[in-house]
């Protein structure tokens, strides 16, 4: 049973000729996504307007950020159109898993240094001037009241600079599959999901002016996608935790989640700085070791120091 629903009056592109072929992503990983979608997940996945998604070129595509799977779901309607794959921005954190790791690199997924992410703007300019689809979350982490929260303008200064159409897509659903502060849901009830592409948003040098007109159209869509979804499958329930506040969920409103945000990116930068002070503490350390060492034991302080890393 196929669970994903298209428009009646859509026709799909020309399988795009080098990603369409792309064995581990787009022979691999795409059909075993598929299936997990259907009949582990059992999710029913509407897709609208998936023709704003372009066939051939580069393409900045801006998601927005309800839950963990969203990077999987995002890349869904570049699928259908032409089997066209997304290379999504991702924090580099997901790269310490060796096997998560690998999958990510293999997929050509771009890892991003959240202090310091020049070198993944660098590449994502690169890889869309190529002709890919790159992906990006311009929320940056997960919005836990399920609305459209403040945006970084990475997306409008990387299309602009790479001179592509920058594609706002919106999801509704997915933070009832896996969300912040939830434990996975890997057979949810009733899984449903609502996918909206919307058409290329104008990109100009003024990265903040394009961000603002990048996230207002961002947020009428997302109500266009959660309209769609009460269209399909009724009112959403008063008092659920993935419904937002102002339609009569316990979610947090937009206010109260940009609190505790706040909160969160103090408590990583502290975080952070902590973890390179006690680096630097670390390779003094060795350092003074090394010099105390002498004869046959300096070398073998070296080579245990350089194991030790």
């Amino acid at each position: 049973m196929d669970r994903f629903n298209l428009p009646a009056d859509f026709t799909p592109a020309a399988r795009h000729p080098q990603e369409s072929k792309q064995l581990l992503y787009g022979r691999i990983i795409i059909p075993l996504a598929k299936l997990w979608i259907n009949y582990v997940q059992r999710m029913d996945v509407h897709v609208l307007n998936p023709e704003n998604m372009p066939a051939t070129g580069g393409a900045m595509v801006a998601v927005n950020h309800t839950g963990y799977w969203d990077f999987v779901y995002g890349g869904i309607p570049a699928h259908f159109n032409g089997r066209r794959l997304v290379r999504f921005m991702a924090k580099k954190e997901i790269w310490g898993n060796k096997i998560v790791g690998a999958l990510m690199s293999g997929m050509k997924h771009i890892p991003v240094d959240r202090a310091n992410g020049q070198g993944s703007v660098r590449e994502a300019i690169s890889r869309l001037k190529a002709g890919q689809i790159v992906g990006i979350f311009p929320e940056a982490t997960i919005s836990r009241s399920f609305e459209i929260k403040e945006f970084r303008q990475g997306a409008a200064k990387i299309a602009h600079d790479a001179e592509v159409p920058l594609v706002p897509v919106t999801i509704w659903g997915s933070q009832r599959v896996w969300t912040k502060g939830r434990k996975p849901t890997w057979r949810p009830k009733d899984g449903r999901l609502v996918i909206k592409v919307g058409k290329p948003i104008d990109v100009t040098a003024d990265s903040a002016e394009t961000t603002e007109r990048l996230h207002a159209a961002m947020v009428k869509q997302l109500e266009e996608t959660q309209a769609e979804y009460e269209r399909l499958y009724g009112p959403m329930p008063k008092g659920e935790y993935w419904v937002p506040a102002r339609r009569g969920g316990s979610a947090p409103t937009l206010e109260e989640a940009t609190v505790k945000d706040r909160a969160d990116q103090v408590a990583r930068k502290r975080k952070r700085a902590e973890a390179q002070e006690a680096q630097q503490r670390r390779q003094q350390e060795m350092a003074q070791e090394r010099e105390r060492a002498t004869g046959i034991n300096k070398v073998l302080v070296t080579v245990r120091q350089k194991f030790q890393k």
